[in-house]
């Protein structure tokens, strides 16, 4: 039996979301929630994914050959009665209701469980990390993170080199502009979001580093996190500067610790040996490819290592993991 999702927000990851139900047996997409003009909607779909040029809006559903999504106007969390809709989970796709009472007032509105595109604000049942920490779900999980491309993305890179040990990091990710940055420089939340992305490389802040410590306590202090938006569509990078406890540690221990941890997850973690630049990641579904070739020594303990991740399309894969995992425990098929 189909695992059903409704949807919430039929942005970038939520159209591609339904692009890959398309491609699934197990999932079904029952119903989506948007703000926007469903023709339109259609239309993105249409020239966006080679599965969805023939998607169609008949009688307020998006139709394929194999499919039909009930489209329904809404705004805000609670404006969707989704037990309607017999949903086996939300995915709230939108990434602007991220506290504890949006949730809430998904679950109130019929929803069984709710899964967060993004990193919560405040508090949340379980934050889920494919391939770090899914073994931890629970039935009782019904507030649920799948944390964002960045987060997936670096807490495999660390899972892999903690047993190394680690004394400090430093996390930049050079980050693709995103929907909600501006092409012209116009008012924004602050004096930096306000210039260009077409541009401008504009530093960000990184909502990354709190739940990092989250989810490996080891690291707790031990890591600072931050974003520079660059003038790139698709396909963004992780540069990690990594004081290790030891002296002794060197390029190939860190490159053979990453690449071990690929043998055991291949579909989340890649590698490659070419000189890849951000183009090249566009379309890869694994949460990072870790570049071998960026790997250097300073000084006596400090290793500089990068990874390659395609932001928006890694992270809807990894939404429907979680979804899958959560579907595996009974009681929702």
């Amino acid at each position: 039996m189909a695992i059903k999702i409704g949807l919430m927000g039929f942005g970038a990851i939520g159209r591609k979301l339904y692009s890959e139900s398309l491609k699934a047996n197990n999932i079904e997409i029952s119903a989506v929630c948007d703000i926007g003009n469903p023709e339109i909607l259609t239309y993105l779909l249409q020239k966006e994914f080679e599965n969805t040029k023939k998607v169609s809006f008949v009688d307020n559903y998006f139709r394929s050959d194999t499919s039909k999504s009930r489209f329904l106007n809404g705004i805000n969390p609670g404006d969707v009665a989704w037990d309607l809709f017999d949903v086996d989970f939300v995915v709230d796709a939108t990434g602007k209701f991220r506290t504890y009472d949006h949730i809430q007032k998904h679950l109130k509105s019929g929803a069984k469980r709710v899964i967060i595109s993004t990193l919560p604000i405040d508090k949340i049942d379980r934050l889920v990390i494919h391939g770090v920490n899914e073994d931890s779900i629970k039935v009782d999980d019904k507030a649920i993170s799948a944390g964002s491309s960045t987060m997936n993305a670096l807490a495999l890179l660390l899972k892999s080199l903690i047993p190394l040990g680690i004394s400090s990091i430093n996390m930049t990710t050079i980050h693709s502009y995103t929907s909600d940055q501006s092409l012209q420089d116009v008012v924004g939340p602050d004096f930096r979001c306000s210039r260009s992305a077409s541009e401008n490389i504009i530093p960000n802040e990184s909502e990354t580093e709190k739940w990092i410590s989250e989810l490996f306590p080891s690291l707790d202090n031990k890591i600072n996190c931050n974003a520079l938006n660059v003038p790139v569509k698709k396909g963004s990078m992780l540069d990690l500067s990594i004081a290790f406890n030891s002296d002794l540690i060197n390029i190939e221990e860190v490159n053979s610790s990453i690449i071990e941890s690929s043998k055991l997850n291949p579909n989340i973690i890649g590698i490659t040996n070419d000189p890849v630049v951000s183009s090249d990641i566009i379309g890869d579904p694994r949460s990072i490819v870790f570049d071998t070739k960026g790997t250097l020594k300073a000084g006596e303990n400090l290793i500089k290592v990068l990874g390659w991740y395609d932001n928006g399309h890694c992270h809807a894969m990894r939404i429907l993991d979680v979804v899958e995992n959560y579907s595996k425990l009974g009681g929702l098929q």
